[in-house]
């Protein structure tokens, strides 16, 4: 049970107790939820703004949102039960009561990752593997940036006690006692943003499919493997944070392919989107040739 009331944050003199939900007749919205769909939607109409820079089309992108969110959310959830079996192990079908909380956003990713393999499969002949994890990582960061703060309204996701001017003050409900903590949603969100930011500008001049997908990597695993250090509610692998092993490994192992890949000095006209220009402008050329010869021979 969660014992804290009002949030504050001393440097900016701001204090609330926002409600963590709402109801619309008998039925319970969480505000956690809504901000997942808001980032979501976002991230689509994003991408979809953004698909023909890819080679894509967005219908295909809307297709691959019913293939990939249920991927996203299965993984989610096992990835979170799997380091919290103890909690699960007397009655594995709490794993199905998703409703009760329980989501790991690195496991959302991987399962993402894997739904759109499956999504590229299915659609090979219209999109491209990595150019689809490129404007989906872009969307990534959004959804991300966006969803910590349900964190925020839960009093959750924060990280150890601390007396930095960036602390977040929480109002324990049973001492009655502030209770200052590094408020690492809120790092989290921010780290997300800027590399949205980065990740949006860099991605016009990208060298190769994959390139955007392997600085998401890079980016997103840097900041959580410091960030993660900060946090008190980390799933643990024995004395390991799990996330954090993964977040510095997969952080290391994307800058490792990137750099191998730029020094092989890639060449942009391989992009999926530059192919299928070209594949276009000869197709087009060959049925106006065609068109010329029967006009000719009629």
């Amino acid at each position: 049970m969660n014992y804290f009331t009002e949030i504050s944050f001393p440097a900016i003199d701001f204090v609330w107790n926002p409600s963590s939900s709402f109801f619309i007749g008998p039925l319970q919205i969480h505000w956690y939820g809504v901000l997942i769909a808001v980032g979501m939607m976002l991230a689509v109409l994003y991408a979809c703004g953004r698909s023909r820079e890819f080679g894509l089309h967005e219908d295909d992108l809307i297709d691959g949102v019913l293939c990939v969110v249920p991927f996203a959310v299965l993984c989610a959830r096992l990835y979170y039960c799997i380091f919290q079996w103890d909690i699960y192990a007397d009655d594995p079908l709490s794993i199905l009561y998703i409703w009760e909380g329980g989501l790991a956003i690195y496991g959302g990713v991987i399962g993402a990752a894997i739904g759109i393999a499956v999504f590229a499969k299915i659609k090979k002949s219209k999109v491209n593997l990595l150019a689809v994890l490129d404007i989906t990582s872009l969307g990534f960061l959004i959804g991300q940036s966006i969803g910590r703060w349900g964190n925020f309204l839960n009093r959750e996701a924060f990280g150890a006690p601390t007396e930095s001017i960036f602390r977040m003050g929480l109002l324990n409900s049973v001492t009655g006692i502030v209770e200052y903590y590094h408020p690492t949603f809120l790092y989290e969100s921010v780290w997300n943003l800027v590399g949205f930011l980065l990740l949006h500008f860099l991605s016009k001049k990208r060298k190769f499919d994959g390139q955007v997908a392997l600085g998401y990597v890079a980016w997103y695993g840097l900041g959580r493997t410091f960030i993660e250090g900060l946090r008190m509610d980390s799933l643990y692998w024995g004395p390991v944070r799990v996330s954090q092993l993964l977040a510095a490994v997969s952080c290391f192992a994307a800058v490792v392919v990137l750099i191998v890949a730029m020094m092989r000095k890639p060449d942009p006209a391989k992009l999926f989107v530059n192919v299928k220009a070209a594949q276009q402008a000869t197709e087009e050329e060959t049925q106006e040739t065609e068109e010329q010869e029967e006009s000719a021979n009629g």
